[in-house]
C-alpha cells in the first residue's frame, strides 16, 4: 500500500472522519429527509447511507492530504 493509503486508514484519521460524518451526516438527513422521516414515509435508505458516506470520504481524504503535505514540508526543512 501507498503512504497516502496507508495514512488514509490511520486510526487517527478514520476515527475523526467517523466522528465529522455521524455529525455531518445526521445534520444533512435532519435537512433533507426531516419531513419525510417525520412524515413516517418510507425511508430512502440509499440518500441517507450518503449523507454519511460523503462526509466521511471528504474528512478522510482532506486530513490524510493535509499530514502527507505536512510530513512532506517536514522533510524538506531537516
Amino acid at each position: 500500500m501507498n503512504r497516502f493509503g496507508r495514512i488514509l486508514i490511520s486510526r487517527q484519521i478514520v476515527i475523526n472522519a467517523l466522528r465529522i460524518a455521524l455529525v455531518v451526516g445526521t445534520l444533512l438527513n435532519i435537512i433533507n429527509h426531516g419531513a419525510t422521516l417525520m412524515d413516517g414515509l418510507p425511508i430512502p435508505w440509499g440518500h441517507i447511507a450518503m449523507n454519511f458516506i460523503v462526509p466521511y470520504c471528504v474528512a478522510s481524504y482532506s486530513a490524510a492530504k493535509n499530514k502527507m503535505m505536512n510530513q512532506e514540508k517536514k522533510s524538506k526543512t531537516i
